[in-house]
């Protein structure tokens, strides 16, 4: 493969992930320059007025440290998701942040849900559970990578979450983890999958093992 054509690859697939970050910093640069609470832009499960949150929550965050804990994964698994899933990325996403965004209106406390962690959890299943399903070798090594950098990210999305910390959303958490499982069931068959060569090279693996058992 051309190495110039990569690195555009490489770039484009950033492209994106890298712009919403930065929009997700300049909104909250501006929240707190007029000293507003945006909050009420975010979910509140089971309210009408709370639906409107289910586009705008992603984009309001409590603080610098809310939101920087929620930028580096959006990079990472943004990428991934642009970088390994291509077109496809661009169709899940909004699936997933709007899904998300339903489910976390549905099951969610009584309460402001705000930020873009449901989002995080969502790509990070997504890719973790795609990879799986579709046994192609470079989608389970993205599967390895999400376990490796987020596995730990499993013990926030129960209601034991309240018990630490009870401003943090489980229900958020739990709400991305399952659209991120549904989208990876529903786009199976979309996208990337494992090249019949693969199946040919494991038949005749297997062969030369049965043929070299004495």
């Amino acid at each position: 493969m051309d190495l110039q054509i990569e690195k555009k690859r490489i770039l484009y697939a950033l492209f994106f992930p890298a712009l919403f970050v930065l929009i997700l910093w300049l909104l909250l640069g501006i929240e707190k320059i007029e000293g507003a609470n945006w909050s009420r832009f975010g979910i509140y499960p089971r309210d009408i007025n709370g639906l409107f949150g289910i586009i705008t929550s992603p984009f309001i965050h409590s603080g610098a440290m809310h939101l920087f804990s929620n930028s580096i994964p959006l990079l990472v698994l943004g990428w991934c998701l642009f970088y390994f899933y291509k077109d496809l990325g661009y169709g899940v996403f909004p699936i997933l942040w709007i899904l998300s965004g339903i489910f976390t209106w549905i099951l969610g406390r009584d309460s402001w849900h705000i930020g873009a962690s449901g989002l995080t959890y969502s790509l990070a299943f997504f890719l973790f559970f795609s990879g799986v399903f579709r046994r192609h070798s470079p989608l389970i090594a993205v599967s390895l990578l999400v376990v490796f950098l987020y596995g730990s990210i499993v013990w926030s999305m129960f209601p034991v979450t309240e018990m630490v910390d009870p401003t943090i959303s489980w229900e958020g958490h739990l709400s991305g983890a399952v659209s991120g499982l549904l989208c990876a069931l529903i786009f199976i068959k979309k996208g990337p999958q494992k090249p019949e060569l693969e199946d040919d090279d494991e038949e005749e693996e297997s062969e030369e093992v049965e043929n070299n058992v004495v």
